[in-house]
């Protein structure tokens, strides 16, 4: 049989791995400031076209809807092509998008902005679906999690950017009622999004291929992609699981804003921004300190812990007033920190010939981020901003029955896994053990029956 096209994150170079990773983590700044500044929009158009907390998150509708509409093409057309044409394409579209803000803004068109939106979900999700999935099979799968988390830990960093540019310039003085620096912000971020894309035309990314990576892990005994697409559970209910997370991280940070406004001591919009700014800082640092933890902690152990912290203070800000609450927002933003990575690579693991395709599915739970914020603005308008902060609890919930399933699913295979242990190298020695073990039985069964043998021909002689 002939060796597959490609080649896996095991076999690179040192050199080779260091520049590939530096190059897709430089992508996840790219969403991860228009995420953040798309919190801050929204309370910002609430101000500038007098529209309610509902209406408001029609842009996270669009930019999270993209999530729902757009991934699965983005895989098939990675199968095809290759992660760097994704790369490419979602590059592309992102840089389209934000440059028509500048005329949506110019003609103050709320609905432009809710399309221009959408256009740059659909090169998100693209880059999602072609980052997420090269960083976790970049290397040895134990420390999948780890190096999903650092680089989204940069997502972390833009999404405190993007903040705190907002506190700076849309909601102080003349700019509280304008959009001239919206357009100036966005035609940067179509800037950056050009540079990348230039960056990566002459930048050597290595193909990592489906065919590889299944070859790795048959190589092990590990035959789960040989089952369709269809049965692989993990997969799914990870998508279902991604989903109600991601429309809960959503909705906590849509409504932040708003949230610390309303507890009634003193704080403006703009100090709000800047307290929501320092919230993603939280969430960024939280990242950050979990890729040391994952490197020692399974992680369907870890995000089953870090799920219940986030049931708990959800429902402490949905019940506690004043700076008290204000404290458990932050809390919960640090333990909202490793669930995307640690969903997104439970849910790709071992998967094989069906990694992209997988991949697009767990990046389509991102559309849950589309209904949950309505859906939370909608209590937030009819009863209060606070209260409605139980509408993310529901979404943990589902969250965290996947870890734990995940945990449960592995002590049945196992002995209950504390420890992150590395997958294929432990059945790879294994395996060489037993390969071992049967040779010498091979050759202890040729000593006997070369035993057996002699005192016949020595009969034989003597006869």
């Amino acid at each position: 049989m002939a060796p597959p096209v490609g080649t896996t994150g095991s076999q690179l170079t040192r050199g080779q791995w260091a520049f590939a990773f530096s190059l897709v983590t430089s992508l996840f700044f790219t969403w991860g400031f228009a995420y953040g500044l798309l919190d801050v929009l929204n309370a910002h158009f609430q101000h500038i076209f007098g529209i309610s907390k509902t209406q408001s998150t029609l842009l996270q509708l669009a930019y999270f809807g993209a999530y729902v509409v757009f991934p699965p093409f983005a895989s098939i057309f990675m199968k095809k092509y290759g992660y760097k044409a994704g790369i490419h394409l979602g590059l592309s579209l992102y840089s389209i998008g934000a440059v028509f803000f500048w005329p949506t803004a110019k003609f103050q068109k709320y609905g432009g902005f809710v399309g221009c939106t959408f256009v740059i979900g659909c090169g998100l999700a693209t880059l999602e679906v072609a980052a997420n999935s090269y960083i976790s099979v970049l290397g040895t799968p134990k420390y999948a999690a780890a190096r999903l988390n650092f680089s989204q830990g940069f997502q972390g960093v833009a999404s405190f950017a993007g903040p705190l540019i907002a506190s700076r310039w849309f909601f102080t003085g003349e700019n509280a009622t304008k959009l001239d620096t919206v357009q100036w912000v966005y035609l940067a971020v179509s800037g950056l999004g050009v540079v990348l894309n230039i960056m990566f035309y002459f930048c050597h990314l290595p193909e990592i291929t489906e065919e590889a990576l299944s070859a790795e892990i048959h190589e092990v005994g590990i035959i789960a992609d040989v089952e369709p697409f269809r049965k692989q559970y993990r997969c799914i209910f990870g998508f279902v699981a991604q989903m109600a997370y991601v429309g809960a991280q959503v909705g906590v940070a849509s409504l932040a804003v708003n949230f610390m406004v309303e507890q009634g001591i003193g704080i403006s919009a703009s100090k709000a921004s800047q307290l929501f700014s320092f919230c993603q800082l939280t969430f960024t640092f939280g990242r950050f300190v979990s890729v040391a933890i994952l490197n020692f902690i399974d992680p369907a152990l870890l995000l089953s812990f870090y799920g219940f912290m986030c049931c708990v203070f959800s429902v402490c800000v949905a019940l506690v007033h004043g700076r008290a609450g204000i404290v458990c927002l932050f809390f919960l933003f640090f333990f909202e920190s490793i669930c995307y990575p640690c969903i997104f690579t439970l849910g790709t693991k071992n998967l094989g010939v069906h990694t992209k395709t997988g991949s697009g599915l767990i990046v389509m739970g991102v559309g849950g981020g589309a209904w949950y914020p309505p859906a939370q603005a909608s209590v937030a308008d009819r009863i209060s901003t606070r209260r409605s902060y139980l509408v993310p609890f529901s979404g943990y919930i589902a969250m965290t029955i996947y870890a734990i399933g995940m945990t449960i699913d592995q002590s049945r295979k196992n002995t209950f896994r504390v420890r992150c242990v590395d997958e294929i190298e432990e059945r790879r020695v294994a395996g060489s053990g037993e390969q071992k073990e049967r040779n010498e039985t091979r050759r202890e069964d040729t000593f006997n029956s070369v035993d057996k043998e002699k005192p016949s021909s020595e009969f034989v002689e003597t006869a």
